[in-house]
């Protein structure tokens, strides 16, 4: 991976930047949504005949990077665009393709996901939920819980809910790797998204200790090596792009950069909090309390680690 702009990625980067400096809005929503969707920017790579512009990972990569360093809000539909809609273009007939996927690109349906059940965190092999045939369909129940954009969303409760039968994605019995696809893409498509938002927080947070703890040379040290540990994350996410340039799917790397961005964020709230002594200034309280959760969604550290284990390093399984 060559890690400087090729003049065609440069000039990409530089009209992103220009659209950003005259469209951002003080919020997101649906209208902002659908602003990204008619700019080209709402699924990138995704092919021309389902609403996407077929562009290359890389263009992928560096909108994510601008839109996060602009502190953009978010497409709405960030979980149909990272995960729902490319595990459809994986495992769906061309009817579920253009049913679906225009219209998550353009907002006008918004997914959630629903992984997570009460007795079944990121343990997935043990979720209960079920399906049972029926004439032309089947039937559903079951109970998610931690549902991304459940509040965007149906049927977070599935108490005998009709599922017509031209609803289900691939085979019967290939649920697991449906799930599978999932699961690689929003870790892989989380990274360039995420360590945006870090790099922007990284900058937040030498502006606030210059401002605070410019002569306490342990804040200092501590500062510099969050710095350095952004630096080590950028250049994996780049090394994870290669693989996903090559093959087209997300590699169990996807895992790592998801573990460190997670655990690093936390660490550099918290270093952010005690620089301001405790003091509540709205932004920095927000974001720790908001870390806490990074380590559970989106697979645990604890599960992370044993997919990098056995999936990445090759080491034997744990159980």
């Amino acid at each position: 991976m060559n890690l400087r702009d090729s003049p065609d990625e440069e000039a990409f980067r530089a009209r992103v930047r220009a659209w950003l400096a005259e469209n951002l809005p003080a919020e997101g929503g649906r209208e902002w949504s659908r602003k990204l969707f008619d700019a080209g920017y709402a699924g990138l790579t995704w092919p021309v005949d389902y609403g996407g512009l077929g562009a290359p990972y890389s263009h992928q990569a560096i909108a994510l990077e601008e839109f996060a360093r602009a502190e953009a809000p978010n497409h709405m539909n960030v979980i149909a665009l990272g995960m729902a809609g490319p595990t459809i273009m994986a495992h769906g007939t061309e009817e579920q393709k253009r049913r679906y996927l225009p219209k998550m690109l353009s907002a006008e349906e918004i997914w959630c996901q629903g992984f997570s059940e009460p007795d079944a965190g990121s343990d997935l092999s043990a979720v209960r939920t079920r399906i049972e045939p029926t004439d032309g369909g089947f039937l559903v129940n079951g109970q998610k819980v931690w549902s991304s954009l459940a509040h965007d969303a149906d049927e977070i409760f599935f108490t005998d809910v009709e599922v017509p039968g031209e609803n289900l994605l691939g085979e019967i019995g290939g649920g697991w790797q449906v799930a599978m696809t999932t699961l690689l893409h929003e870790r892989g498509t989380l990274g360039f998204a995420l360590t945006g938002t870090l790099d922007a927080l990284v900058n937040k947070l030498i502006t606030l200790t210059k401002e605070r703890a410019a002569d306490d040379p342990i804040i200092r040290d501590r500062v510099a090596q969050e710095w350095i540990e952004l630096q080590a994350l950028k250049l994996t996410n780049y090394r994870s792009l290669t693989t996903l340039m090559q093959t087209g799917i997300p590699g169990p790397e996807g895992s790592g950069s998801k573990l460190h961005w997670s655990e690093q964020n936390q660490r550099l709230t918290k270093l952010a909090m005690e620089i301001l002594g405790g003091e509540d200034d709205g932004y920095w309280r927000y974001q720790q309390l908001r870390s806490r959760g990074n380590t559970i969604e989106a697979g645990t550290s604890e599960i992370l680690r044993n997919i990098i284990a056995e999936r990445v390093l090759g080491l034997p399984r744990s159980r």
